[in-house]
């Protein structure tokens, strides 16, 4: 299931990392290298681990497919951190065994800035190690999410826990991908939760910058592993697609991200046919040419617990957004199977559900109940 990388690649990575973190040197002292040392300090994840040969799901056209060219759909959660969970030893195969039992095929892990530093780079691997390795045993696919909320080209970050830097964000996803290079288990990226520049305006050149990033990035994943799916995110909280209508993403094999909370369409008057249209325009339309996986939805009633903006609804909104993301084949994960961290798909952990949770398992449920067992 691994494959080594020819002494070309090697070469071709160096080239592109050279390239890609140029204008980022400034800001860390450690650059991104490509020396033999650097490559054993992270060493390769052992595939040898693995129970399970997984088909590996690739883009073709605006859906994602497996190997047989099947149609595949994410479908599934986000967990809390992975640093978090362990600090909480709640880090566990049981937590994987009853999301599969919630019948998702797909989770979710994000990765604060922050809890990779205080960490360290191989104390988080082998966090995620045993991840692969449990979401293997249950045929369970990861999306590794670089969970960042703030805009690299400028440095501001919404709160502590998500500083980082275009340097340290390279090298993390170098890192990442020279490791699980040829794991089917992890098989999608997503490159920066969500991108904002907080109370300063966006436009033309700001995506442009946001552009050149996120391609950068991608350079810097091929180079170790092109058989993975890059996912990307708009601004507005990785909400708004818009600008992808006229300067898409120049690179192969992406999908593309969003987070359409129930507040982030403001329609009137509010009906289903209102919200389905402004969906559409910002970010639903982006289905008819490029896979899509929204990454985060959810809700919480208003007084309910971690009620905030933008997850608040009376619950109208779980059958409205997945009417209209299955119909036009976007896959999905919901946020968040933790019972601290909000809106909450569980109550405690003894999993009892939330309404969102009780909801959002019976869709999955039913899905999973309808599609083979075996990809």
């Amino acid at each position: 299931m691994t494959r080594h990388l020819p002494s070309s690649v090697l070469l071709l990575f160096a080239l592109v990392l050279t390239l890609a973190v140029a204008p980022a040197r400034a800001q860390a002292e450690d650059p991104v290298a490509s020396d033999r040392t650097t490559y054993e300090k992270i060493g390769r994840f052992d595939a040898g681990q693995l129970k399970r040969e997984q088909a590996t799901i690739r883009v073709k056209g605006n859906i994602f497919v497996d190997e047989t060219g099947k149609t595949f759909v994410f479908r599934g959660v986000s967990i809390a951190d992975p640093d978090k969970l362990s600090k909480e030893n709640k880090w566990n195969r049981r937590l994987f065994e009853e999301v599969k039992r919630w019948g998702a095929n797909t989770i979710r892990l994000p990765i604060h800035p922050r809890a990779w530093r205080e960490r360290g780079q191989a104390q988080y691997l082998a966090l995620i190690d045993q991840a692969v390795i449990w979401a293997n045993e249950l045929d369970i696919y990861l999306i590794i999410d670089w969970h960042s909320i703030g805009y690299l080209a400028s440095g501001n970050y919404q709160h502590p826990m998500y500083v980082t830097d275009r340097q340290e964000t390279l090298r993390f996803w170098h890192d990442i991908a020279y490791r699980y290079q040829g794991i089917p288990t992890t098989a999608v990226y997503e490159l920066f939760n969500e991108p904002t520049t907080l109370k300063d305006q966006w436009g033309d050149t700001e995506w442009t910058e946001w552009k050149a990033l996120n391609e950068q990035m991608i350079d810097v994943i091929y180079a170790m592993d092109d058989e993975v799916i890059p996912l990307v995110a708009g601004f507005n909280w990785a909400y708004d697609l818009t600008p992808i209508k006229t300067s898409p993403i120049d690179r192969p094999g992406i999908a593309y991200a969003s987070h359409p909370y129930p507040q982030k369409a403001q329609p009137e008057p509010v009906s289903k046919d209102s919200f389905f249209a402004l969906w559409e325009e910002k970010w639903g339309f982006a289905s008819k040419t490029y896979p899509m996986i929204c990454t985060e939805l959810g809700w919480v009633q208003p007084g309910g617990y971690g009620a905030h903006v933008p997850v608040m609804n009376d619950g109208s909104y779980g059958p409205q957004i997945v009417e209209f993301m299955e119909s036009r084949g976007v896959s999905w994960t919901a946020w968040v199977f933790d019972p601290r961290w909000a809106p909450t798909m569980i109550n405690d952990w003894d999993f009892t559900p939330s309404e969102q949770g009780a909801f959002f398992r019976q869709v999955m449920q039913a899905k999973a109940n309808r599609e083979p067992a075996d990809h």
